[in-house]
């Protein structure tokens, strides 16, 4: 998967520059979704299931089949996606591997028909004709505008990166063989019909994807068909197969998948070198050496009651300091989220409007995506922006190139502010900037700051570069 933002020129060119590609036309149908805010599209998504009971019963527990037989949410699935817009898709310089994989399930393992460089419509289409091939195609999201803004704003729901894939399948055939995966999985069915068998995990809330040899997995816990308007989640380490039944011409649904690398041991993997790095300048017992020859021994059992006691007191550290950062993933959520989902006929972001003065009141822009972070390496700074409006001014972590693992991740010397747009300012700010960021709306005058010359300063900074509008 996959810095302070440009100029405003700089910026407005990078946006141009995200729309070359051209997209398919958003969804014709009336949205069964609410885009409101992200708690409202998560809600809409698991309806008429609860939020709270979704995340009691199913969330990391087992698998939830919602069955609308609903023509509305039906028609509204469809227009995602549909087999018929491949034909236009295949003319934006597909490739085979990078774009879509051709692949079928033969005697349980997955076999992948695909071709060198371009998709070839033509060719696509006599695979999926006469070999029963599945077409699996990555990332759809770079070209549909209405799956950009559902995955956008699950993103900020979930506060955690989320990729989709479009699976179309012809009748009586299967594109994978039995698997489990390490992710979270949404699935929509969009056209035609899906028979699902799912089964007991082998490896419960996975952390890598497997294929399972049929024999190993016993009987299915559950099977069903997906038709258009159904919606399926199941919990990584699920071990799920698919196909389309005989009689159905093919089958159409999209997976939209989050929570990869993000469970508790990934983050106190990122985090605890920064809490034994801060700890040690307070702690001399962490500055101690360790035993001669350690690292040359084979047997270290004894120093285990060492290490234990030093963990101990980790945990009493954190405790009282009740501060544990995040370093590695939350730069990687920031600079690879997608952006806003303002649309290709929509002017560049621009500062507009009355200036900020010590009377005006201001509100934060695009809410959902802007974070306030103490930089780990910078004791004096903390910096506040919508990382993903990195794609207006860099071009980095933009639409085109979401989860698909193309960018550059070498992280600068500078931290988050070199990788997204937004500005850095000294510690005696963070709390004016948390009164922003938690404010509907907020009067300059009432920041808290000591001079009204820094409260119209940091109001002036942050509408120069988009972050705030003057209402």
């Amino acid at each position: 998967m996959p810095r302070k933002g440009g100029k405003i020129a700089d910026m407005a060119k990078g946006s141009q520059a995200q729309c070359k590609r051209p997209r398919l036309d958003t969804a014709a149908s009336p949205s069964a979704l609410s885009f409101e805010s992200p708690d409202n599209l998560f809600r809409s998504l698991i309806s008429p299931i609860e939020e709270e009971v979704f995340f009691r019963e199913y969330w990391e527990q087992k698998p939830l089949l919602v069955q609308r037989n609903d023509a509305l949410v039906a028609a509204y699935y469809q227009s995602l996606f549909q087999l018929a817009h491949l034909e236009e898709l295949c003319r934006q310089d597909l490739h085979y591997g990078r774009d879509l994989n051709v692949c079928r399930c033969v005697s349980g393992k997955k076999k992948v028909l695909n071709k060198e460089g371009r998709v070839n419509y033509m060719q696509l289409k006599k695979d999926f004709d006469q070999k029963k091939a599945t077409i699996q195609f990555h990332q759809p999201q770079r070209f549909k505008e209405e799956l950009w803004k559902i995955q956008e704003k699950l993103e900020c729901y979930f506060g955690s990166l989320v990729g989709s894939n479009v699976y179309i399948t012809p009748q009586g055939s299967q594109g994978l063989p039995p698997h489990y995966d390490d992710v979270e999985v949404f699935i929509l069915q969009l056209e035609g019909e899906k028979h699902w068998r799912l089964y007991k995990p082998t490896v419960p809330l996975a952390r890598e994807y497997n294929v399972e040899p049929e024999d190993r997995i016993g009987s299915p816990t559950h099977e069903f068909i997906l038709k258009p308007g159904d919606l399926l989640y199941f919990p990584r380490g699920t071990i799920h197969q698919a196909d389309t039944p005989e009689g159905i011409s093919y089958s159409t649904h999209v997976t939209i998948s989050t929570y990869q690398n993000n469970s508790w041991g990934d983050f106190l993997l990122d985090a605890i070198p920064g809490l034994v790095f801060d700890t040690a300048k307070e702690d001399v017992a962490l500055r101690t050496s360790i035993p001669r020859q350690l690292l040359m021994q084979v047997d270290t059992a004894d120093c285990t009651k060492k290490l234990s006691s030093l963990l101990r007191r980790l945990a009493d550290s954190l405790e009282n300091s009740r501060d544990l950062r995040s370093s590695d993933m939350k730069k990687d959520f920031i600079m690879h989220r997608l952006p806003p989902c303002l649309g290709c006929d929509s002017d560049p972001l621009t500062p507009g409007g009355k200036l900020p003065k010590i009377d005006s009141k201001i509100r934060l822009q695009f809410r959902d995506h802007a974070i306030i972070t103490v930089e780990p390496d910078q004791e004096n700074a903390v910096s506040i922006g919508s990382p993903p409006l990195v794609w207006l001014g860099w071009g980095v972590g933009g639409i085109e190139t979401h989860m698909m693992g193309t960018e550059d991740d070498t992280a600068s010397e500078d931290g988050l502010t070199q990788q997204t747009h937004g500005l850095r300012f000294p510690l005696s700010h963070l709390d004016a900037l948390k009164q922003i960021w938690s404010s509907n709306t907020v009067q300059v005058k009432e920041l808290k700051l000591t001079s009204d010359e820094e409260k119209e300063n940091l109001a002036l900074s942050l509408w120069t570069e988009c972050l705030i509008e003057v209402l």
